[in-house]
Formats: structure tokens, sequence, C-alpha cells
């Protein structure tokens, strides 16, 4: 059985039409010019150019005025607009790079954005994230990861899945899948304690697409899903790890969904995962995570970013030729300003 997606395109931001370079870099020098920054016209500008259009202005920026875009912005601007704003001038790999070194260096390590990203990644961005944090940071990601982290979440599934080597072929094997499934539960529900190594093999090695035959089969061999067996299985951050990438593997859209419905809820609005998500998928799946959140949770994901992150809301919500018309001059203000004090 092949399984190939025709759904085509399904990011909110497009390459601008006739987008030129030097009038681009033009604008956003003329707003970070005399009194005061003009926010709108950054917003406007780099929320309607595609990241491959959005990159190369750093060069011409340079060749133009002989100066540093990223050190221009970063003297005029503050807060999370400032991090949004410098998320969106790096390339995916270098963005992932970044933010996987963040949450590595951080006071205790943000495991949930490290399996977050290498969970969700195919081999050659994998790849490349390696070849970035390597030259960035001068040491491996795999040795700044196992030197930060601890236990078998570290030692196997964030290294497996940081070597880049899932299988990535479309084609199922039902036969194969059963016998992983098979696999899984005898090392699992089936006996005394939990083989993790023979999870950590499956999951992380076998392709998407067998995987959720294996989810399939799994359940109806046993009668669980594969998700509540690991909970009954696993603990602490192996667990939470094996989830992560059981669930980006089953539907890599809702899990994005609900990585965002957790981020907003409860007390204070984890904007760092915001920007995250929002700029990493926002050429890649966004519509499709705009549905799952409608779907799963009611609602859309318009309603539940309040006012006082409608600038990072910018990137999710509509083709460039019209989301800009939602976004308030006046939210922007409020925005930075609440997000400096």
């Amino acid at each position: 059985m092949l399984i190939k997606s025709k759904k085509g395109f399904r990011g909110t931001i497009r390459d601008f039409p006739g987008a030129d370079p030097l009038k681009d870099v033009e604008v956003l020098r003329k707003a970070m010019k005399g009194f005061g920054t003009d926010e709108q016209a950054i917003i406007d500008l780099l929320g309607s150019r595609s990241n491959k259009q959005r990159v190369p202005l750093l060069r011409t920026y340079k060749t133009a005025y002989g100066k540093d875009l990223i050190k221009d912005l970063h003297s005029e601007l503050s807060g999370d607009f400032r991090k949004l704003v410098m998320a969106t001038l790096k390339s995916p790999a270098e963005f992932d790079a970044y933010e996987l070194n963040s949450a590595i260096k951080g006071a205790g390590t943000d495991e949930a954005c490290l399996i977050e990203i290498l969970s969700s990644r195919s081999n050659a961005e994998i790849k490349e994230i390696n070849r970035i944090y390597k030259q960035e940071y001068k040491k491996s990601l795999e040795d700044a990861i196992s030197g930060d982290t601890s236990g078998h979440f570290r030692s196997n599934v964030l290294v497996c899945v940081l070597q880049g080597n899932r299988d990535e072929r479309e084609a199922v094997d039902i036969s194969l899948a059963k016998q992983d499934a098979q696999s899984l539960y005898a090392a699992g529900e089936n006996k005394l304690g939990t083989d993790e190594s023979k999870f950590n093999a499956i999951l992380c090695a076998r392709s998407k697409p067998h995987l959720r035959a294996v989810f399939l089969q799994y359940q109806q061999m046993c009668g669980r899903d594969i998700e509540k067996s690991i909970g009954r299985e696993m603990s602490g951050d192996l667990e939470s790890g094996m989830l992560a990438v059981v669930k980006c593997i089953k539907n890599t859209p809702a899990y994005f969904a609900e990585r965002l419905y957790k981020a907003m809820k409860g007390a204070g609005t984890k904007d760092k995962t915001l920007i995250r998500i929002m700029v990493s998928r926002s050429e890649v799946d966004m519509l499709d995570i705009r549905q799952e959140y409608v779907k799963n949770y009611g609602k859309s994901l318009y309603t539940d970013i309040s006012v006082s992150i409608f600038v990072i809301y910018c990137i999710s919500n509509k083709q460039p030729s019209s989301w800009m018309d939602d976004l308030k001059p006046t939210s922007t203000r409020d925005f930075v300003r609440q997000r400096s004090n």
C-alpha cells in the first residue's frame, strides 16, 4: 500500500509575488530611522514574505547600508516582539538549532521542546540542524543533549531520533506492522517490567506511515491504544517523550494544535512555544493545525490567542494578502509594551 499526500501546500505564508529585496530593505531601514520605530511597517513586510525571501534580506541590507540588519532590529525592538522578528530572519535549520540550544542551556532542560523539534523533522532537516548546531555552538548536538539530560529518555529516545535515520518510505507492509505491534505488546503489556529498548527501536526507526499501521494493529490486538499502554508502562520524561513521538507520528497537525492549546492554557502564556510553532509551521502545515485546533478544542486558534499576543497570531491566521487587515496597530503597540515590561 502506497500512501501519498494530495493536499499540496498547507502553509499560510507563500512567496510574495514580485518581491524586491532592495525595496524591502529600504522599507525596513525607513521603519527604524528617526524618532521611534514603525513596528507596523516591519510586521507588514516580514509577515508577507516567505522564509527564503526574508533571510537574503540580511545580505541585501548589509550591501545597501553597510550595517547589520539583525543588530539594527535588535536595538530598535524589545520583548517577545523582538524574539518573533529575530525568529523570522533565521533559516528553518538555524531557528531549530537556536531553539534546541536554548532548550538545553536554560534553567532545566526543556525536553518538550527537544522532542517537539526532533520528532517532527525529516531526516534531511535533522542532519542540517546537526550541521548548523556544530557550526554555531562548536560542539555536536548529540554531545550537548547527552550532557544535559539523563536516563533512558536521553540515552535512547533523543539520541536515536537525532541520527536522522528514520525509514522514510511510504509503502506499508501490513504483515511487518503486525509483527511490530506484537513486539511492542510483548515488550510492555505482556511482560513484567518494560523493555524500553524495543519501543525505542521501533518508534524511532520505522517510517511514519508504517507506524500508523502498527498503532492500528496494536489496538486491534490488545484492545488498548498505544498511548494508554505507554502511560501504564512508563513514567516521567521517558513517558512524556514517547507519548510526544507517538502523537506526532499519528497526526502531526493535531500534535502541534495540542502544543499550542497547552501553551495558552492556565496562568501565563508560553510565548516562546507560540513563537516557535507559528514560525516553524507557517510554511508547512499551519492550515491543518488550525483545522485540528477547531476540531479538538471547539474554537478557532484566532479566538484563543489574546489581543496581548496579537502580533504572534498574524503569522498563523490568513494568507499574506489578507491576514494583515486584521492586525490592529494599537494591539501591536500594546503587545510590545506588555512584553517589554
